[in-house]
């Protein structure tokens, strides 16, 4: 789909692959970093060293740090910046989004206190009507990606000709993406798995095995859809990419930033500690509690998540959740 100008706000390891991928399809991007070393870093060297090193990114991508520039003219403006601080970012550059781009978020993340989802976030920012926003999800492990392994994803937008021109946009020999108008499952599956990753890490850092995990991605994918239901999503969503298929990746991919991090917490180290090794972000972190008050607004059960919240925040040991999750009343699935 050459022509189409793509703005990537976000210059971390997705945000960058994402950026590779559009260029790959045939558009011209333009990614915008915070940092001023990292983008000569990228312009320069056609690699992103802090976050995808030794991944050679094509020659229609650019960097900078002006995010004016990066807007300036942009069909697609895709947000890829850590979704407890997208309402900040935006607030910034709403000013700046050419009037009828798309606006794609690849965040997965539920932000605290208002329990919005992302695409709810970004409409009430920048005033956007909701067929101009758009998700996209799936089993999008980023180094994989950038590696040009094979992958699907799910574009989600309630309007079906933007999610065509997105689907094209982002088409490559390895990323196959397909469309979905259930944005609002496409959304929860992407925040709530993470959740389900740390409870992942968590059991694999205590050194449980592969029945563990499979009985977690399980009920931690029927609380999901107890929530999406809920909340007006479609049942078929969360058997889709960006419910199972994501579900089953992050949890059990050692690529997987929230599994990483539970894992360390299962081994005994504090919160603090664990954010103290890494400077990505693991969205379960703190998507975990406004993920449960939204369960809890709307009266649905989710064990798993309340388990996570309480390791991740209310200082419960790891090994006391399992204890807690096992011994929970034996009822039909």
């Amino acid at each position: 789909m050459s022509g189409t100008r793509a703005a990537v706000l976000g210059a971390g390891s997705w945000g960058t692959t994402f950026a590779k991928v559009l260029a790959d399809a045939g558009c011209a991007v333009t990614l915008h970093a915070r940092r001023p070393e990292l983008a000569a870093a990228i312009t320069e060297t056609g690699e992103n060293p802090d976050y995808l090193p030794g991944v050679r990114l094509p020659g229609a991508l650019s960097a900078t740090t002006d995010a004016g520039v990066a807007l300036d003219g942009a069909d697609v403006v895709v947000l890829a910046v850590p979704s407890q601080s997208l309402r900040a970012n935006l607030g910034e550059w709403a000013p700046l989004l050419p009037p009828d781009a798309t606006l794609l978020s690849l965040m997965k993340g539920i932000e605290l206190g208002s329990t919005k989802r992302m695409s709810e976030v970004i409409g009430e920012v920048t005033g956007a009507g909701p067929e101009r926003v758009a998700a996209l999800s799936g089993p999008n492990l980023a180094r994989e990606i950038a590696e040009e392994q094979p992958a699907a994803t799910v574009i989600a937008c309630p309007d079906d000709d933007r999610a065509t021109a997105l689907q094209a946009a982002c088409h490559t020999p390895y990323f196959r993406p397909y469309t979905n108008r259930d944005l609002v499952g496409c959304e929860l599956g992407g925040a709530v798995k993470n959740v389900i990753a740390l409870a992942c890490g968590i059991t694999e850092g205590m050194g449980f095995g592969d029945n563990t995990r499979a009985s977690l991605i399980t009920r931690g994918l029927a609380e999901t859809a107890r929530l999406g239901l809920a909340l007006g999503a479609e049942l078929t969503t969360f058997a889709g990419l960006a419910g199972l298929g994501d579900l089953v990746a992050t949890c059990s991919s050692p690529l997987s930033r929230n599994r990483t991090f539970g894992e360390k917490l299962g081994r005994g180290l504090s919160l603090e500690e664990v954010q103290a090794t890494t400077r990505q972000t693991a969205e379960g972190v703190k998507s975990c509690r406004p993920v449960l008050d939204l369960a809890r607004a709307h009266g649905v059960e989710m064990p798993l998540t309340e388990a996570v919240v309480r390791v991740c925040h209310e200082g419960v040991p790891a090994a006391q959740m399992v204890k807690e999750i096992m011994s929970r009343e034996a009822k039909p699935e």
